[in-house]
């Protein structure tokens, strides 16, 4: 099955990613990862606000303490709304040429987030997958990775997924709910014929993986085996990340870049870089928030 994205906000960020949607604020939120920024819309007033973490931010999670966490350019962090501001937690690397990227919040409260190189050795394998515990504990979970994306897990808890746009590639994992530990790394789905590279992803009530396909003009919908099950159709090429969101978590939120397209490309694209919806008639699930 085939479906077509509407044009939903007028964004256009240079790198839109890390949808998010909370469902008791009714209000979605996601960065752009070429900035400091990272953004709020509310569903009830359609307002949009902006907030500058002043660092670069990979992805935000919700936090049950209230407030965000942060995967950021110098490692992982709280974002306070009270002050407005970004709260340091730990950096588990420390270097210059490293920075997070994408990640989520395990069913257990866990925040994982996966760190990359970036400037010009973007897409070596260099960067590595943590986890960060309630009590603030940081664990390497998987190292080497290239350029980490997409993370989830299955509604019954025993497989997490994982992205690595580098490789083309969909990883999956039997996953210990109860530890957080993960053993037998498989290929779930491998696309070398595209459409374009895995980014971020969703997964639906039913299992299904809903995978942004960079430089793919679409979202796949994969089933539990691996599977193209339906494709979601968009007019611009860099699809990074969705969420479900809306009332009833029907509502499947895209978010686009248009960093590193040609003038004649943007022309071509000119909705670039902006969010996308898509009333898919699946329930999502609802975020988890960190529990630290």
């Amino acid at each position: 099955m085939r479906y077509e994205a509407e044009h939903f906000l007028a964004t256009q960020n240079s790198l839109g990613e890390g949808a998010l949607w909370s469902v008791d604020e009714q209000a979605l939120y996601w960065v752009d990862l070429d900035s400091n920024y990272f953004y709020r819309w509310d569903y009830r007033t359609g307002q949009q606000r902006t907030y500058d973490a002043g660092q670069l931010v990979g992805c935000l999670r919700l936090r049950a303490n209230g407030g965000l966490v942060l995967a950021a350019q110098h490692g992982f962090a709280f974002w306070d709304f009270d002050q407005d501001r970004l709260v340091p937690v730990t950096d588990p690397e420390q270097r210059p040429d490293i920075r997070f990227n994408d990640g989520g919040v395990d069913p257990q409260g866990r925040f994982w987030a996966g760190s990359m190189l970036f400037g010009p050795q973007i897409g070596n394998p260099g960067g590595s997958l943590y986890r960060l515990d309630p009590d603030h504990s940081v664990h390497k979970m998987v190292s080497p990775v290239a350029i980490p994306n997409g993370i989830g897990w299955s509604p019954d808890r025993k497989t997490m997924y994982h992205a690595d746009t580098t490789y083309n590639t969909i990883y999956a994992y039997d996953y210990d709910d109860a530890t957080g530990q993960i053993e037998n790394k498989r290929v779930f789905v491998y696309t070398p014929d595209g459409p374009g590279q895995p980014d971020g992803f969703t997964i639906d009530a039913e299992g299904y993986i809903w995978s942004c396909c960079w430089d793919g003009w679409s979202v796949v919908r994969y089933n539990p085996q691996g599977q193209v099950d339906s494709e979601v159709h968009l007019p611009v090429a860099r699809v990074t990340s969705c969420a479900f969101g809306g009332p009833d978590l029907d509502e499947l939120f895209i978010t686009t870049a248009r960093t590193g397209l040609t003038e004649e490309q943007l022309r071509q694209q000119p909705q670039a870089g902006d969010i996308f919806r898509l009333k898919t008639g699946v329930k999502g699930v609802r975020a988890a928030s960190f529990a630290g």
